[in-house]
């Protein structure tokens, strides 16, 4: 947005003697500026206004030759007879279409060079003849191996539209110096002021973080932290979201809103849960190991200036991988290294599943029961034995009856205890050592 002075000799419409017509100021500041006001954020054909200040200049240059004192207060006044004046309800997440610098693309192949109020407006072009993005491509090819770069492409053309279908999150790991944080700055060559950079652990744990992704297509955390998680429950709404979640934002009233952002998380190990180890915690990474390092390599200094030179091939090169993803019904192509990596990371974060494969503390026998009490109880023997801590009784419980069938078990409320009782328990363990009184 441009500075408008009005350069009229006449006083103008709005100015009401020494006063201002709020309500007149704000039509004709509207009529030249188009805007509209969402949940108190406002958006004009190029997206979201991320700089209030701009607006708050502008307004300043139409108003100072007439106000001479309590100016801040007064501008501060007009912005906020101008959301209600602006108001409007939600616009449509359309996930059929990208709104980019220079009109809109349609997925199906189509473009426009109209330009119409809109959530996200990418800061780059579409022109279906840029080059070959070289820089890029190279750089891909020296941080993953091959059979991990459609998972990459894949992924940030998901980014670029408002959906939560492909329900995955991003983890690009390594053991540091790959190059792995310029990921994030291409993402910004695309995206813009419609993503931001965050910390996944912010997020789980403030509130007023989740609000702060409202209205993005994505968040890129480029040096996550190692600390698990104390809780996961939001981060795998978000990643899922198929309904408005409560958002707050510091001194107001929280609010119904959606969230459609993405993660890509960058770091030296994968995200960590101190109570959560269920399936559906990992089973919403997608886990890409990054090439270590040659001892030799030669780091251009000017890489990431030059591959976001290349952000028109990059869009087109990431509108690929869309366009595959949308045909694969948003299944993430996966190689054999990412689901390994997956599983490695379940073992890590679950140590029930290496306790299921120990030897001499139990043994799987068709005709055998034991009480959920009892298996615990050999279970907390085993991270005893092997310096591991014990997850809850109740999580235990939950995540052998979650993969019964995968031990050829079968869950119970009619198994003889020690004490001859009948409780809760699992056909299938004959237990081989003593634990109980």
């Amino acid at each position: 947005m441009g500075d408008v002075v009005l350069e009229s000799p006449f006083e103008p419409e709005w100015l009401m003697g020494d006063k201002i017509n709020e309500l007149d100021f704000c039509k004709a500041f509207l009529e030249q500026h188009p805007m509209i006001c969402i949940n108190g954020t406002f958006f004009t054909t190029d997206g979201r206004v991320t700089d209030e200040n701009r607006l708050k200049k502008e307004i300043l240059s139409w108003i100072s030759p007439y106000v001479f004192s309590g100016i801040p207060k007064k501008i501060t006044n007009l912005l906020d007879t101008m959301r209600v004046l602006a108001y409007s309800e939600p616009l449509p997440a359309y996930a059929d279409r990208i709104f980019l610098a220079n009109g809109t693309y349609y997925l199906s192949g189509e473009f426009e060079e109209t330009k119409d109020f809109c959530m996200n407006r990418l800061p780059v072009a579409y022109n279906p003849d840029a080059p070959e993005p070289v820089q890029w491509l190279k750089f891909v090819s020296q941080l993953l191996h091959e059979d991990d770069i459609p998972t990459l492409q894949e992924y940030m053309g998901y980014c670029l539209i408002p959906s939560n279908k492909g329900q995955q999150m991003l983890f690009l790991v390594g053991k540091g110096g790959e190059g792995k944080s310029r990921v994030g700055l291409v993402m910004r060559a695309l995206l813009g002021d419609n993503m931001c950079n965050g910390s996944i652990q912010k997020v789980e744990t403030n509130p007023f973080a989740r609000a702060d992704l409202e209205h993005l297509l994505a968040m890129v955390d480029d040096d996550m932290k190692l600390e698990a998680l104390p809780q996961t429950n939001y981060i795998k709404t978000i990643v899922t979201a198929e309904q408005p979640l409560d958002l707050e934002k510091k001194g107001k009233q929280s609010y119904q809103g959606w969230l459609y952002s993405r993660f890509m998380v960058f770091g030296n190990g994968v995200m960590k849960s101190l109570y959560d180890r269920s399936e559906g915690f990992f089973r919403r990474q997608l886990i890409l190991s990054v090439k270590e390092k040659e001892k030799d390599r030669y780091d251009d200094p000017f890489i990431a200036e030059k591959m976001c030179a290349e952000a028109e091939g990059i869009l087109l090169w990431a509108l690929e991988g869309l366009r595959r993803l949308i045909q694969q019904n948003f299944h993430f192509t996966t190689s054999e290294r990412t689901r390994a990596n997956r599983e490695e990371a379940i073992r890590d974060g679950n140590n029930i599943v290496e306790f299921m494969e120990s030897e001499g503390y139990f043994r799987f026998k068709s005709d055998a029961e034991i009480s959920s009490t009892d298996f615990y109880a050999i279970y907390t023997l085993w991270c005893s034995e092997n310096s591991e801590k014990p997850l809850a009784p109740r999580s235990f419980s939950s995540y052998i009856i979650q993969h019964e069938k995968d031990y050829n078990l079968e869950y119970s409320n009619n198994v003889m205890n020690q004490g001859n009782r009948r409780v809760r328990g699992f056909w299938g363990i004959e237990p081989l050592v003593k634990v109980f009184p």
